[in-house]
C-alpha cells in the first residue's frame, strides 16, 4: 500500500489517503488506527500532497555508511551516534526551503525514513517489523559548518524545514538492498544502496527504542550514502529510493 496525507481540491483539514491507480481514496481517520476507505475519491493530480505522516520526532543514525563518514574525514562510530530532529522540521514533497540565515554550507543527505506504526520500546530487533508501518523518502538538510563547530548537532540538524519526507509511506517494500539515489538541478550526486548500512533497519530501530519510546507516525532516519555535498539558491534536490519514489526539495531565498 502507498498511504498519502494530503488536502484536497479547495483546501480545507489533512487527510489520510490510499492510492488506489491514479486516484487518492480518503481513510477513515489515520492508518494507526488501521487501513479504513471511504467512498471519496480524488485524482492524485488535483490533490496537495503533504508530509506523509506527523511525527512528535524524528530520531536519525548518523555516520551509518562507512564511505559516507570517511568522506568527512570522520571515523566510523564504535557506537551509533543518534540526533533528533522535530516536528517543526518536517515538510513535504516539492516543498521550498528557505537557505538558512545561520550557514554558509547548506548540505543534501538522502535518506531512507522508517515510519513507526505503533507505540513501542526496547524493541528487538527480531520484533521490528511488528512495529513498522512503511518506508518513505527523507532529505536530511545540514548546516554542515554548525555541525563541524558545536559539539552536538541540534542547531546543524534540527532547524525549522530541515526534514523532507515523502511523497508516502510504502508499506510493502523490503529495507534490505533499495538502491538511493541524490540528483541537483539533474546531476547525480548520491549513488548508494541500503545494504551498505552499518546497522540495518531492524538494528537502527532497535538501538533507539532502547532509550525512548517511539509513538505511532514517528520516523526513523537510517543514514546516508557518500557523495554529500552543497546546495546553493535556486537548487532543487532530488532524492529517489527504489520501491519507494521520489522527493524533490526546492532551496529558495531566505
Amino acid at each position: 500500500m502507498r498511504l498519502v496525507r494530503y488536502t484536497a481540491p479547495g483546501g480545507g483539514p489533512a487527510s489520510y489517503g490510499l492510492m488506489e491507480g491514479d486516484d487518492v481514496v480518503r481513510l477513515d481517520g489515520s492508518p494507526f488506527d488501521g487501513v479504513r476507505t471511504t467512498e471519496e475519491r480524488t485524482p492524485l493530480a488535483d490533490v496537495r500532497l503533504l508530509a506523509p505522516v506527523e511525527p512528535s520526532k524524528v530520531l536519525c543514525l548518523g555516520r551509518n555508511y562507512a564511505e559516507h563518514a570517511r568522506e568527512l574525514g570522520n571515523e566510523v562510530p564504535e557506537i551509533p551516534v543518534v540526533f533528533a530532529k522535530f516536528s517543526t522540521s518536517v515538510v513535504g514533497p516539492d516543498a521550498e526551503v528557505p537557505y538558512p540565515p545561520d550557514t554558509a554550507d547548506l548540505h543534501f543527505e538522502g535518506e531512507l525514513a522508517v515510519v513507526i506504526g505503533r507505540e513501542c520500546t526496547r524493541v528487538p530487533a527480531e520484533g521490528v517489523a511488528d512495529v513498522v508501518l512503511g518506508y518513505t523518502v527523507a532529505n536530511d538538510l545540514t548546516m554542515r559548518d554548525l555541525q563541524r563547530a558545536e559539539k552536538q548537532w541540534t542547531r546543524a540538524k534540527g532547524f525549522d524545514r530541515s526534514c523532507p519526507l515523502g511523497p508516502w509511506v510504502e508499506t510493502d517494500v523490503d529495507p534490505a538492498a533499495l538502491s538511493l539515489r541524490t540528483t541537483v538541478n539533474g546531476e547525480v550526486r548520491q549513488d548508494g544502496t541500503t545494504a551498505d548500512m552499518l546497522l540495518d533497519v531492524a538494528r537502527c530501530v532497535s538501538w533507539v527504542s532502547q532509550t525512548m519510546t517511539l509513538l505511532p507516525g514517528d520516523v526513523v532516519l537510517t543514514g546516508t550514502p557518500a557523495g554529500v555535498g552543497p546546495l546553493q539558491v535556486g537548487d532543487e534536490v532530488t532524492v529517489t529510493i527504489e520501491g519507494i519514489g521520489s522527493l524533490a526539495t526546492r532551496i529558495v531565498g531566505g
